[in-house]
């Protein structure tokens, strides 16, 4: 058995980035850029007005009460065709551009007014509430670098430096193949003997949330003409994802017949529960992820190990800041034994505003209810000590951050 964190490596060094594709604004959501993305114009492109109010010159308000002439009105999206000259105003509205002559303005609560005579009540000093040409960006500047998931803020700034078109990384394509006599699709007719198959739907869904586009092909049975048919439906896909059949039993066929179809294993078994029966190989050209049958094992692992795969592929970082963390325990963990260990809980906020985590009672790998209850995951290291309530231990949390299963 090989550390998780070496098998995370091994998988992330055998995979390369996918090439670039050109999508439209609309269709940039969640996807990472293949280039940095450059303004192609100056954002605001004129001095504009923060506030309603008046534009005058700084010079003029120094002393106050001070009554100026107005000559003239703008609203945002006009521009002022005269200049704000000694002892003039101008009306203007937020957003609207800053008229020649004028560097300030004065909102319309500090004055008054009779006619076209503007009493200012309250001085401001040069530039208030002014936003310069440029503020937020100028023409040529980065705004999102390479490697980059775009959110709907990163779209709306890309909107801003008016980009309509975008170069993103293709969406790796996932071949999902669940294995066993004993499954059968939800819908499908179950027999005495059978359990309806969860794998497929949630490491789908687990694939989308991590960037990529999944490719159900089916349940093979457990024998090689069945297996066989199923493998070869993933051609053309950039990764080949398994559940099940990679154990040690009479019936775990997977890892054989994908070695008599050519796969060059990598490693088989990890160090770590759930998920000991996990590996990964190169079957042609197409990467082979071998996850474990159970549904919880199944989704733990996709977290682990197909996420950065996914994120390798992309080209993007793997950022998990938000997601990794520490928190008190509520619950006393025994020893652990040789495996890294990642125990479902839920986490939540003491009354004093630190972090806690409640470990369930039992963490049988077949139990699917607990994981969806679960919003984290306690990690604890191989032969950790005991730990009792009130102690720190590391967690993963599944429920923030982006993406997450």
């Amino acid at each position: 058995m090989i550390p998780v964190a070496e098998a995370v490596a091994r998988i992330i060094d055998a995979l390369d980035v996918l090439p670039a594709e050109t999508v439209g604004l609309d269709a940039g959501l969640g996807r990472v850029l293949a280039e940095d993305v450059r303004a192609r114009r100056t954002q605001p492109p004129f001095a504009v007005s923060a506030m309603d109010g008046y534009a005058v010159r700084a010079d003029d308000i120094g002393e106050v009460p001070v009554v100026l002439r107005q000559i003239g009105a703008v609203p945002a999206g006009q521009k002022f065709e005269g200049r704000v000259g000694a002892g003039e105003t101008v009306r203007i509205f937020t957003g609207a551009r800053m008229p020649d002559g004028a560097d300030t303005i004065v909102i319309q609560e500090d004055t008054t007014t009779v006619g076209d005579a503007i009493s200012v009540l309250t001085s401001s000093s040069l530039g208030t509430y002014v936003r310069a040409a440029g503020l937020d960006f100028s023409e040529g500047d980065v705004g999102l670098q390479s490697g980059v998931r775009l959110t709907a803020r990163s779209l709306g700034l890309i909107a801003a430096m008016n980009v309509p078109w975008l170069r993103v990384r293709r969406r790796p394509r996932v071949a999902i193949l669940s294995t066993g006599d004993e499954i059968v699709m939800p819908g499908d007719p179950v027999g005495e003997n059978q359990i309806v198959s969860s794998n497929g739907n949630s490491l789908a869904a687990a694939v989308r949330s991590f960037g990529g586009d999944p490719v159900q092909i089916g349940i093979a049975g457990d024998n090689r003409k069945s297996l066989l048919a199923m493998i070869s439906a993933a051609r053309g896909t950039d990764l080949l994802v398994t559940t099940g059949g990679a154990s040690v039993g009479e019936h775990d066929l997977i890892r054989e017949v994908l070695g008599e179809a050519g796969m060059n294993l990598d490693f088989w078994r990890i160090a770590m529960r759930p998920g000991k029966p996990l590996m990964f190989g190169k079957l042609g050209e197409t990467p082979v992820l071998g996850l474990p049958g159970n549904p919880v094992s199944s989704l733990i692992c996709a977290q682990i190990f197909l996420r950065p795969a996914l994120v390798r592929m992309l080209g993007a970082t793997l950022d998990d800041v938000a997601r990794n963390g520490r928190a008190r325990l509520t619950r006393a963990l025994p020893q652990n034994d040789q495996r890294e260990d990642y125990i479902r809980a839920c986490l939540g906020t003491a009354p004093d505003g630190t972090l806690e985590v409640e470990p369930f009672s039992r963490q049988d790998s077949s139990m699917g209810s607990l994981l969806a209850h679960a919003n984290a995951l306690v990690v604890r290291q191989p032969r950790a000590e005991a730990a009792d309530v009130g102690d720190v231990v590391d967690i993963m949390c599944l429920d923030q951050g982006t993406p997450s299963i």
